[in-house]
């Protein structure tokens, strides 16, 4: 009684365990996906963002430079100012700022005072200002160019100013042209976006905002001597700098940070992307409301924790299932191994059978080959005592002119057993070399040399180029042999046997064909050629295996192997094999 009540206790505390740590892993999945895809949404906003803002800027940044080339405006800066003259130059900044449709144009003087701007009939004009403190004036005074985001001065509208040197013929110093851009259209177009968007310098000052809440906020604590900076240059010129508090929350995902702001007025936690604007030394900031995320991860739990107790129901239902389909699995097991086993012999019995083709049409030429062998060894023989009766007669130099014939001979008598052995041994198949496929018809050929010299066949034979492919050696020549032995076979009780061979290149394969004049094949044995065990032989004369052997061979080459009746009479087999680059020669 006491193990009937445990198991059903067991099973209820597995449910509740599986059911938090579902929901829990569910949850912080979700967060991490769902962070993450907000991740590359906020930097795909932020480059399109970054685009626009450095289009406007590159829009602008050519301009000082080709005022500061205005013979006009360098003549002023070398002669006194007088009233005329600077009212000439006021309108002409004037139209050009209208024209540009820049904020304003102001030209200054080598010691930074301001003789003409575009903005002088206002009552904020730059006009009569000392701006010599400003590092844009400084920068362009040093460096040519110059660039400097501030609030500004006489009016208290921030702005990036954009400058750029005048000089003379020899290089002095006489002044520069500044164009100053304001940012009123970016924010304005900014702050339809539901997400949080600041643009801060190289101190982590944010200037930009489409908030107004976030403007001017401190993102990272300022030194000592950046306030001294900041003060001299006048940057935020009576504009209250306020530090963002903020805490970073540890986050599942790869990319950007998660991050909670304590200031009252901008509490909430956020997903925090940034993008540089290096050209600029600016740095894009967009901070994304993580509520959304957080309500999606609650779904994704809730769905979790459910699909966790389906599944736990269903292996409930499926546990008595389960203990039978193991027994079944048991069996098929067994079988398998035992189907395994028995497709391990089959194969190895199919490997014993194309190697016994392979000796049995070995066999049938051996005779003929040792033959050809005896040929040389008694040569050899009449040659050595020839040579012994040189000897002793003392004729060295004709004893030795004598040896390349001795030479020769052994040379043929290798060449024959090294390609029987060659042809007999068991190819380790699947290894591909670069062959010549007219060379490999050669060696197949040299195979059957006594039976074509003993039987009057003509033979005409036309390999017009070089037939690279990728294949085995032995296995095509095994191949080769097969085809050109039925051929023979074929034309046996011809009164003119007539062989011919044609090499073709088409459609990136080499065909090569191999024709007879001989009785041809039976229309109804045509489908069963390849077949193993086939033969329209005499029994006794082969093992029906030879084509199929091929076939298969051929197809393992990624090659096909065809065989058709002439209308002339006779049979054509014709080999197809995908051609390949000729190997490179050594250097």
């Amino acid at each position: 009684m006491h193990t009937r009540l445990l198991r059903p206790l067991a099973l209820i505390a597995l449910l509740l365990c599986g059911l938090a740590l579902s929901v829990y892993l569910a949850e912080r999945q979700a967060e991490r996906l769902r962070l993450q895809e907000a991740g590359q949404q906020a930097q795909e906003q932020l480059a399109a963002y970054a685009g626009t803002l450095q289009t406007l800027i590159d829009r602008y940044r050519a301009l000082p430079a080709v005022l500061a080339l205005d013979p006009e405006l360098e003549a002023a800066l070398q002669q006194p100012l007088t009233p005329a003259l600077q009212h000439r130059l006021n309108l002409k900044l004037e139209a050009i700022n209208a024209s540009a449709h820049s904020s304003t144009l102001q030209l200054m003087n080598a010691d930074g005072l301001d003789i003409a701007a575009s903005n002088w009939r206002l009552p904020t004009s730059y006009v009569g200002h000392d701006y010599s403190f400003r590092p844009y004036f400084l920068e362009a005074q040093r460096q040519d160019t110059g660039r400097f985001y501030a609030v500004g001065v006489t009016s208290g509208i921030p702005g990036y100013f954009l400058s750029h040197a005048v000089r003379d013929g020899s290089g002095r110093f006489l002044g520069a042209v500044v164009v100053k851009l304001e940012f009123p259209g970016i924010e304005q177009a900014w702050s339809q976006s539901p997400h949080v968007l600041l643009v801060s310098d190289r101190h982590g000052i944010t200037f930009i905002a489409n908030r107004s809440a976030w403007r001017y906020r401190e993102l990272q604590p300022i030194s000592a001597m950046v306030r001294e900076t900041l003060a001299s240059t006048r940057q935020y010129d009576k504009k209250p700098l306020t530090p963002l508090h903020y805490q970073q929350r540890p986050t599942q995902a790869d990319s950007g940070r998660l991050v909670r702001v304590d200031s009252p007025e901008l509490a909430g936690d956020y997903l925090w992307e940034t993008r540089e604007l290096s050209s600029e030394g600016w740095t894009l900031h967009l901070l994304r409301d993580t509520r959304s995320i957080v309500d999606n991860t609650h779904a994704a739990g809730l769905a979790a924790g459910g699909a966790w107790v389906a599944v736990f129901l269903l292996g409930l239902v499926l546990q008595q299932r389960w203990r039978i389909a193991r027994l079944r699995q048991r069996t098929r097991e067994e079988l398998q191994a035992l189907v395994e086993q028995r497709t391990a012999d089959l194969r190895t019995a199919q490997e014993s059978l194309v190697q016994a083709a392979k000796l049995a049409a070995l066999g049938q030429m051996s005779a003929a080959l040792a033959h050809e062998i005896n040929q040389p060894l008694t040569a050899l023989q009449v040659h050595l005592t020839t040579l012994r009766m040189i000897l002793d007669d003392g004729e060295l130099e004709e004893a030795r002119q004598s040896l390349p014939r001795h030479e020769e001979l052994l040379q043929r008598m290798a060449a024959l057993a090294g390609h029987l052995k060659t042809y007999a041994r068991k190819s380790p198949g699947g290894l591909r070399e670069t062959l010549e496929l007219g060379e490999v018809l050669d060696k197949a050929m040299q195979l059957l040399e006594p039976r074509l010299r003993d039987v009057p066949v003509s033979i005409h034979r036309d390999p017009a180029q070089g037939a690279w492919v990728s294949g085995d050696a032995i296995r095509l020549e095994q191949v080769l042999v097969n085809l050109l032995r039925n051929a023979l076979d074929a034309m046996q009780g011809c009164t003119s046997p007539q062989l011919r061979i044609d090499l073709t290149l088409r459609d990136g394969h080499w065909s090569l064909s191999i024709a007879d004049n001989g009785t041809g094949i039976e229309p109804e044995a045509l489908p069963q050629l390849f077949d193993p065990f086939f033969t329209t032989k005499p029994v006794g004369d082969g093992l029906g295996l030879g084509l199929a052997v091929s076939y298969a061979i051929v197809r393992e080459l990624d090659g096909d192997l065809l065989a058709a009746n002439r209308a002339e009479g006779g049979a054509c087999f014709t080999l197809r094999l995908p051609a390949t680059d000729a190997p490179e020669e050594p250097a």
